[in-house]
């Protein structure tokens, strides 16, 4: 018997276990997200190409070198040569953004050594290693899958990996569990199948994936005992494509299940067979498969519906993650020959980023887009080399139904990168490798497969370990993460550190991560907390931090500070307002407005949004002894947003102005204004009301707002100061019905708290001191503030409470600046000294008077006096 024809080698076997143990490791290890992945990643791809060379080499078989391997090859030479540093001259020629990088941000700092293309180096590093690993795991499987039997062994392991991370989606979802396991709970994401994957795109795309070969397997089993486990797998993964909600993954799994359909529909053409068994099978399956779908979609409906309604239109789904595809576009414009650094994408894209996010984008979510962008136009030429290869193979005569099944699921996959990046973790791109492996094998016409034969020699039997030695050694300087290098410095600056020594660490973490703008910010935050004697240097880095990131709202604001204590306030609040375009929505009216003391610092502030000038203003208004400034400021947005709809609001914040001044004829001016703008508008009719009650006429404003009330019932501003006008005009009853009425049209918090406080208003005036209290609390309770707290307290000294009064007034003062508590010490030390004075006199009277004691016995049991004494207590 000829050797090539022998059993299966035992190093064979330990090569494809070598390589199921990868498929199932992957995506336990949170999706393949999991830092200590890359290890056994590298370790275990590394053992199964070295075992199935030998194995090859004792069955006197030769090592096939698919087409699809040249991608991963090359781009694993091109990580290698993203890595090396190299002369500034050169460098300039490569890569022109990567030395201006250099020139700009190292150079001034003392980072003077040759650098490299990427703009990560450890991140490539890690890419390296993860390229070698891909390369050494599809050799290894185009090898192992000669055997039939292996084959099928680990296309089972996809499968029924697969089905095991669906029924642990399921447990979580019947037990009502929300973190891994009870034990791990999901810090930045809420899956909505609780699996080891975070993400439900990655999910969805694994398991649509595992689904498809598992449709293949059961159709090649000819008996259905057999054909059944792996139909129940494909059942179950597909149950968990849907319920994982992942809108692009269950539209490519539908996608996948339809191309199966259609290649298998046109292999029964093609070959010209009739309605075979096996057809009947497969088309039994594709339809128990679409049943199994129709339920677990009508399970998750709501959530379906809900995800559905979020992509309901073309212009939403222009919003989506596409709108984000021509900013990527720029940035890989921006490295057109060898790309910006496999992996350097997340500490790259911020420089070119026009249009501010909230999230940090660490891939650009499409396949074409991520080649582009880190290895450049050599990276779009293996992306279609890879494609190329996979037509290929598609074409190939001979394919059998579970390589149909196979090409379809990875189509699927691949086509879903287009919208996302689950091929960038090895959870998927593992199992991807292993099903092209399994149908890329050798067939025994060789001259037909698009490939290099090889001899298992003595110096191809190296090639294995080298490869896996060198990503070995990529692992090394490839542990720096750049997560971790920030969170380090954070630690640094916010533990006591000074700023010379965090400066210091900061350095050593900027030399490894060069284009991460959070480091330089950080630095430059430490500088900028010591004033103006490290303001120069903050500002020195902050510059660096904007340039690699321009629309950093931090940075921004860390130049505001420092330019304020350098006195440049122009300049200052300049960033300031340059922070709020680049998202940050509180910093114009939380940190720079209480620092703007002129007309012309509030003008530098205001961005060109006529809405966010009505905010500055309403600020200012509520601001004490700032009313002259409003004033001017009012003067000014009115005149600078001429002819925009938001000049009425302007026009009656400087009515209401005029009113607390009590400067009326220019309050029924201004309304007369907001009334030729927006004579419809329900706030000019409360505004005509407020002119015409500081005009003395209340009788009149009354009756206007109880018959816009009519117009316009349940409305909560106009039914609020109904109800206060009400009061005034010592109409209890009908105030306290008005609110009555509006209590089911309240929504939020901040409504209710005011309709217990004017609640609590109509208690007072009917004497019902304790019940007017309870909703004075409860008021606080719901919007805490200083204002709702002294109302309590005033509650309090009213009945006499001086203790828990005292003890409001220091509560209420916690939600008041340093420069604005000296009127609240005066009356919380009132307060203390009245309770003290009641204490005294009270023990006075128990010590003078002997039947006191007893007194005080009976009169134990009463309400008020219990109460009263557990106030004093």
């Amino acid at each position: 018997m000829p050797r090539a024809s022998r059993s299966t080698s035992r190093f064979t076997l330990f090569a494809e276990a070598s390589l199921a143990a990868l498929v199932v490791v992957c995506p336990v290890a949170l999706g393949g997200a999991a830092s200590w992945l890359l290890w056994p990643l590298v370790t275990l791809s590394g053992a199964a190409a070295v075992l199935a060379a030998i194995g090859a080499r004792r069955q006197g078989q030769s090592l096939r070198v698919p087409l699809l391997a040249v991608p991963l090859a090359v781009g694993a030479g091109l990580c290698a040569v993203q890595l090396v540093p190299l002369p500034a001259s050169v460098l300039q020629v490569l890569s022109p953004e990567a030395a201006a990088l250099r020139e700009f941000v190292l150079v001034p700092l003392g980072l003077e050594r040759a650098r490299p293309i990427s703009l990560d180096p450890s991140a490539t590093w890690r890419e390296l290693a993860k390229h070698l690993a891909y390369l050494l795991a599809f050799l290894a499987t185009v090898q192992v899958c000669r055997a039939r039997g292996s084959r099928e062994r680990l296309l089972a392991a996809v499968a029924l990996t697969g089905a095991g991370l669906s029924v642990v989606g399921l447990g979580h979802a019947l037990l009502g569990v929300k973190s891994l396991f009870g034990v791990m709970p999901w810090v930045h994401a809420q899956p909505p199948l609780v699996t080891p994957f975070g993400n439900p795109n990655h999910l969805a795309g694994f398991l649509g994936l595992a689904s498809t070969v598992g449709v293949g397997l059961a159709f090649t089993r000819r008996h259905q005992a057999r054909a059944w486990p792996y139909a129940l797998a494909a059942g179950a993964s597909g149950l968990g494509v849907v319920m994982s909600l992942s809108r692009g993954g269950i539209a490519f799994f539908v996608f996948g299940q339809a191309l199966l359909a259609l290649l298998l529909l046109r292999r029964r053409h093609t070959s010209g067979e009739g309605a075979s068994p096996v057809w009947a099978r497969s088309a039994a399956a594709l339809l128990g498969l679409l049943a199994v779908l129709m339920v677990g979609a009508y399970t998750v409906a709501d959530g379906l519906w809900a995800e559905a309604r979020t992509a309901d239109s073309v212009e939403k789904l222009r919003q989506s993650k596409v709108a984000l595809w021509p900013m990527m576009a720029e940035a890989a414009r921006a490295f057109p020959l060898l790309g910006m650094g496999r992996g350097a994408f997340e500490a790259a894209f911020p420089r070119y980023q026009s249009e501010p996010n909230p999230n940090t984008l660490t891939h650009p979510e499409n396949a074409v887009l991520q080649a582009a962008a880190e290895l450049g136009a050599l990276g779009l030429v293996l992306l279609a080399v890879a494609v190329w290869g996979f037509l290929r193979l598609l074409r190939r005569e001979g394919l059998e139904t579970l390589d149909l099944a196979a090409l379809a699921g990875v189509a699927a996959l691949g086509l879903h990168d287009v919208f996302d990046f689950s091929l960038e973790l090895p959870a998927c791109a593992v199992a991807a490798l292993v099903v092209l492996g399994a149908v890329a094998r050798p067939r025994e016409r060789a001259s037909e497969d698009p490939a290099w034969c090889l001899k298992p020699s003595v110096r191809v039997m190296v090639l294995g370990p080298v490869l896996t030695a060198v990503a070995l050694v990529a692992l090394v300087p490839g542990r720096h993460r750049l997560g971790d290098a920030e969170a380090e410095l954070v630690t640094w600056v916010t533990s006591g550190a000074s700023a010379h020594e965090a400066h210091a660490r900061g350095l050593e973490l900027v030399d490894r991560h060069p284009a991460d703008y959070l480091l330089y910010r950080l630095m430059a935050s430490a500088h900028a907390a010591r004033g103006r004697e490290g303001a120069g240097e903050a500002l020195a880095l902050v510059n660096r931090a904007l340039y690699l990131a321009p629309l950093d709202a931090s940075s921004h604001r860390v130049a505001a500070r420092a330019l304020l204590a350098l006195g440049r306030s122009g300049q200052a609040f300049l960033e300031y307002r340059l922070a709020h375009e680049a998202g940050d929505v509180s910093v114009l009216l939380s940190e720079a407005l209480p620092q703007a003391r002129t007309l012309a610092s509030l003008t530098v502030l205001t961005p060109e949004v006529p809405a966010t000038a009505v905010r500055l203003l309403d600020s200012l208004v509520n601001t004490p002894g700032r009313v002259e400034l409003a004033l001017d400021y009012a003067h000014w947005a009115r005149a600078h947003f001429a002819g925009q709809p938001e000049v009425a609001a302007l026009w009656g914040r400087e009515a209401r102005l005029r009113i607390v001044q009590g400067n009326l004829e220019a309050a029924e001016a201004a309304w007369v204004e907001v009334e030729r703008l927006a004579p419809d508008v329900l706030d000019t009719y409360l505004l005509r009301a407020e002119v015409l009650r500081a005009q003395g006429r209340r009788d009149e404003a009354l009756q206007s707002l109880e018959r816009l009330l009519a117009r316009f019932p349940g409305n909560v501003a106009l039914s609020f100061q109904l109800a206060s006008q009400q009061l005034d005009a010592g109409l209890t009853r009908r105030a306290r019905d008005t609110l009555q009425a509006l209590a089911p049209f309240i929504t939020d918090y901040a409504q209710r708290a005011r309709l217990l406080s004017l609640e609590a208003s109509c208690l007072e005036r009917e004497g019902l001191l304790s019940r007017a209290l309870e909703r004075r609390q409860t008021a606080a309770r719901l919007v805490p503030g200083a204002d709702a707290y002294f109302a309590v307290a005033r509650t309090q000294e009213t009945l006499r409470r001086y203790d828990a009064a005292a003890r409001s007034v220091h509560e209420g003062m916690r939600h008041l600046p340093a420069s604005a508590r000296t009127e609240a010490r005066a009356w919380a030390a009132r307060l203390e000294a009245a309770e003290r004075e009641r204490v005294e006199s009270r023990r006075k009277t128990l010590t003078d008077d002997p039947r006191a004691e007893e007194l005080e016995y009976l009169l134990r049991g009463h309400p008020d006096v219990d109460g009263e004494a557990r106030d004093a207590r």
